[in-house]
């Protein structure tokens, strides 16, 4: 009976940790919250920044397939640099990255809905050539 109970406590622990470490991980796809952790000397914390190596494992795609900000994968492995988690520190470094990120996602926008009407307009003609 204990044992199942310790098993049920450490299954809902897991279940937290994924989801906290879930979490943490997506918000470094934000360069402003990058900026703030700057700020305030968090990645000049040696188990702070052992952590962020650790955070590593999220790259494997059984547990990057939960992700919803893909690019926060990008910022984790530029965040092992410390030449990068330095530069972050200054505001100017985060705006840059974010206006990067917003013609990143315009770009692809657009390249995704040229592909869509491609795709559309193909199929269209394999329809009326087939009849």
């Amino acid at each position: 009976m204990a044992a199942a109970v310790a098993m049920e406590t450490d299954d809902a622990g897991n279940r937290l940790r994924f989801q906290l470490e879930l979490e943490f991980v997506q918000c470094l796809a934000n360069p402003n919250y990058l900026n703030f952790l700057a700020q305030r000397g968090y990645f000049k914390d040696k188990a702070f920044v052992n952590y962020l190596k650790y955070l590593l494992y999220w790259k494997e795609p059984e547990y990057a397939k939960y992700l919803k900000y893909p690019q926060c994968l990008h910022m984790l492995e530029l965040l092992q640099y410390e030449h990068f988690r330095k530069e972050l520190v200054n505001a100017q470094c985060a705006k840059f990255i974010d206006e990067q990120q917003i013609l990143h996602w315009q770009h692809y926008s657009r390249k995704r809905m040229r592909l869509q009407q491609a795709l559309a307009e193909q199929q269209q003609q394999s329809n009326t050539s087939g009849k």
